[in-house]
C-alpha cells in the first residue's frame, strides 16, 4: 500500500516533527494517514489484530507497562493534531465522511483519557478503563483463552506464536495487577458484589494436566503437516510453558484477587460515586447512544417504552386465555417444565435449528448478504455463570474463522424455549452476524470503518432484527411472540435501570426488583444483567435508543414513499457503510426519498 513518507515517519517513530510535511490539501493523502494510523493501533493491540484476522502480531500481547500506555496516549493526541491539519473541504463526500468519523473517534478517545480510559480510538462496545481491567464480563482471565482460541495453528510457525503468547502470560498478569493496584489506590474498582465469580473464572485456568487446559487445545492434536520431531518439541514446549509460566501466573492472579483485590473493592454500585463519576457517566451515555440525550431524558423514554410493551404483553396473556395475574403468567413462564430443555445438547440443537430456518428468509429482506459463515457454539463453562444468555464473536474471513453465536447452557432451568427465536435473530442473523460480517467484507472503506462498533448502531440493529421475526415467519407461537416482547421489554427496562443506577441513586436491589416486576426473564438472567449494567455503565442504553431510531426512519420512509418503499433497499442502505452514528444513518436513509 502506498503511504506518504511524512506520515509514515510520524507513525513509526511517534514524532510530530514531520507533520508539517503532510500535504493537507491533497485528498488522497487522508487514505494514507488512516492506513498508517490503523497499522500503528493494530501493532499496539495485537489481540485486536488477531480477532480481526491480522496474523502479523500473533506472538505478542498488548504492553501494559506505564511507559507503553503513555506512548499510546501521546500518539493518540498527535494523531488528532495531524488529522486536524487536513483540509476537509478538499475531500470528496466519501473522504469527508471518513474524516468526520475518525475525527470524532479521536476526539472521543482523547476526552476519555481524563477517566483513565484506554487510548485505543477505534470504537468498541465498551469504553475500557485501564484501572479496572478485570470484571465478571471481561479481563485477562477471559481474554487470554479467547485470544488463543482465535489464533490460527495449522503450521509450525503459527503454533510457535501460540507458544510465544503462553510464555508472555506472566508479564500480562503482573502488569494487569499493577494497574489494579493503581485503581485500588484511587478508589477505582468494580463493586465487590459483581466480582464474586471472577476468582472461579481464574481458577478454571489452573489445572494439573496441562492438556486439560483450553489454552493448550492447539497442542492436543497438532496438524498432520507438522512433522514428528517438531510435533514432540512443540508439545513438550507447551507443557513446560504451562507448568512453569502460565499456571503460576494464574495462581498469582487468583491469590491477588481473593486476598487483596476483592476485600478492598468498593461496595457502592453507581458510577457517579467514582472519581469524576458524573462526568464519566455522561461521557459513557454519549459514547453508547451517539446522541446528546441526558440520563433523565433516557429514563423517561424507558418508562414510556415499558408501558407500551406491557400493553402488548397483556394482549397476548389475554389471547392465550391464561387465568391469573400478570405476575402469575410470568411465574408460569419461568417455572413450567414444558418451556425448558433438560439436556444441554438439545438446547444448542434448538438454537441451530432456528438459525438455519432464518437463513433462507434473508433473501427477501436483504439485497446484499455476507460470505462469512457462522455457527452456534457453547459458552465456555469457566465463564458461563456470569455470562449472559448468549453473545456473538465475530469471524474473520481472511483468517478462515467463522463467526459464532455462543449459547449459555449453565442452569438449563433458566434458559426458556420461548426466548430462543428472538435471541437467535439478535445474535446471529439478521442481527450481529449479518451486520458485522457485511462491514468486515466491505471494499473501498478504510479498515477502521470495517471494525468499529457504535453501540447504538450495532446493538440497535440487532434489537431491530429481533422485530423482523414475524416478517421471516417466526413468532407464530404466542409464547415465542411473548418471548420477543420480553426481550424488547428487557431493553426498555435497561433505559430505566441503567440511568436509575448511575444517575438517580438506585440500589442494586431496586434495579433487580424493577427488572423482575416488568420482564419475564428468570432471576438468574436478571441478576447477571443488572451486574452487567453496574460494571458497564451506559452500554445498555444503546440498544433501545438505536432500535427506536431505525424503526422511526423505516416508518418515515414507508410513509413518504408508499408503494415505492423497498425493504431490501432500506436494509442495504442501513448496513451499507458499516457501523455509523445515528445522525449519519439518518442522513443516509433520508437520501432514499
Amino acid at each position: 500500500m502506498r503511504r506518504a513518507a511524512a506520515l509514515v515517519c510520524s507513525i513509526l517513530i511517534g514524532s510530530s516533527a514531520c507533520v508539517a510535511e503532510a500535504p493537507s490539501d491533497r485528498p488522497n493523502v487522508l487514505q494514507d494517514f488512516l492506513a498508517s494510523d490503523w497499522a500503528y493501533w493494530t501493532a499496539e493491540y495485537p489481540e485486536f489484530a488477531t480477532a480481526i484476522g491480522m496474523p502479523d502480531h500473533d506472538a505478542r500481547w498488548t504492553d501494559l507497562a506505564p511507559d507503553a500506555i503513555e506512548r499510546r496516549r501521546a500518539h493518540l493526541r498527535e494523531s488528532l493534531e495531524r488529522l486536524r491539519g487536513f483540509n476537509r473541504g478538499a475531500l470528496d463526500a466519501a473522504g469527508q465522511l471518513n474524516y468526520d468519523l475518525y475525527r470524532e473517534m479521536l476526539e472521543t478517545a482523547v476526552t476519555g483519557l481524563a477517566f483513565d480510559n484506554d487510548p485505543m480510538p477505534v470504537r468498541g462496545v465498551i469504553a475500557a478503563n485501564l484501572l479496572m481491567p478485570i470484571n465478571q464480563l471481561e479481563g485477562i482471565q477471559q481474554g487470554i483463552p479467547r485470544t488463543i482460541s482465535m489464533m490460527p495453528a495449522t503450521t509450525a510457525p503459527q503454533v510457535e506464536n501460540v507458544l510465544a503468547r503462553l510464555r508472555g502470560v506472566p508479564d500480562v498478569v503482573e502488569k494487569t495487577i499493577a494497574l489494579m493496584e493503581r485503581g485500588l489506590a484511587q478508589g477505582v474498582t468494580p463493586p465487590r458484589m459483581t466480582l464474586r465469580d471472577v476468582p472461579a473464572q481464574v481458577q478454571a485456568q489452573i489445572v494439573d494436566d496441562p492438556f486439560a487446559s483450553p489454552l493448550l487445545a492447539s497442542f492436543v492434536e497438532l496438524p498432520a503437516g507438522i512433522g514428528g520431531a517438531d510435533r514432540q518439541r512443540l508439545r513438550d514446549a507447551a507443557v513446560d510453558a504451562y507448568r512453569s509460566q502460565v499456571r503460576p501466573a494464574f495462581v498469582r492472579l487468583h491469590e491477588f484477587l481473593t486476598e487483596r483485590y476483592l476485600p478492598a473493592a468498593r461496595e457502592t454500585t453507581s458510577a457517579a460515586l467514582l472519581p469524576k463519576g458524573e462526568e464519566l457517566y455522561a461521557y459513557n451515555v454519549k459514547w453508547h447512544t451517539t446522541t446528546e440525550l441526558t440520563p433523565k431524558a433516557i429514563h423517561e423514554i424507558g418508562l414510556q417504552e415499558v408501558a407500551r410493551i406491557r400493553a402488548e404483553m397483556d394482549r397476548i396473556v389475554s389471547a392465550v386465555k391464561f387465568r391469573g395475574s400478570f405476575e402469575d403468567f410470568k411465574r408460569f413462564l419461568r417455572t413450567d417444565a414444558r418451556f425448558y430443555y433438560t439436556n444441554a445438547d438439545a438446547l444448542v440443537a434448538g438454537y441451530r435449528d432456528i438459525a438455519k430456518r432464518a437463513d433462507p428468509e434473508l433473501a427477501r429482506l436483504f439485497g446484499v448478504l455476507p460470505r462469512t459463515p457462522y455457527g452456534v457454539e457453547v459458552v465456555p463453562a469457566a465463564i458461563a455463570p456470569s455470562q449472559t444468555t448468549a453473545y456473538y464473536d465475530p469471524g474473520a474471513l481472511t483468517a478462515g474463522r467463522a463467526g459464532n453465536m455462543f449459547a449459555n447452557t449453565y442452569k438449563l432451568d433458566s434458559r426458556p424455549k420461548w426466548e430462543m427465536e428472538a435471541l437467535t435473530l439478535h445474535e446471529a442473523v439478521p442481527g450481529h452476524h449479518l451486520q458485522i460480517a457485511l462491514a468486515q467484507e466491505m471494499e473501498n472503506l478504510p479498515e477502521f470503518r470495517k471494525h468499529t462498533s457504535y453501540t447504538a448502531f450495532v446493538e440497535g440493529w440487532a434489537l431491530y432484527a429481533e422485530g423482523l421475526g414475524e416478517e421471516m415467519g417466526f413468532y407464530t407461537d404466542p409464547y415465542a411472540k411473548f418471548g420477543q416482547l420480553t426481550y424488547e421489554m428487557w431493553r426498555a427496562v435497561r433505559l430505566v435501570v441503567d440511568t436509575g443506577l448511575h444517575a438517580m441513586g438506585w440500589t442494586r436491589q431496586q434495579a433487580i426488583d424493577y427488572f423482575l416486576a416488568h420482564a419475564a426473564k428468570t432471576e438468574q438472567d436478571v441478576i447477571v444483567e443488572v451486574d452487567r449494567y453496574i460494571v458497564w455503565p451506559g452500554q445498555a442504553l444503546g440498544y433501545k435508543i438505536g432500535q427506536i431510531r431505525i424503526r422511526e426512519l423505516r416508518a418515515e420512509l414507508e410513509r413518504d414513499l408508499g408503494s415505492r418503499f423497498d425493504i431490501r433497499r432500506f436494509h442495504d442502505t442501513v448496513l451499507g457503510q458499516g457501523a455509523i452514528p445515528l445522525a449519519v444513518l439518518e442522513q443516509r436513509v433520508r437520501q432514499l426519498k
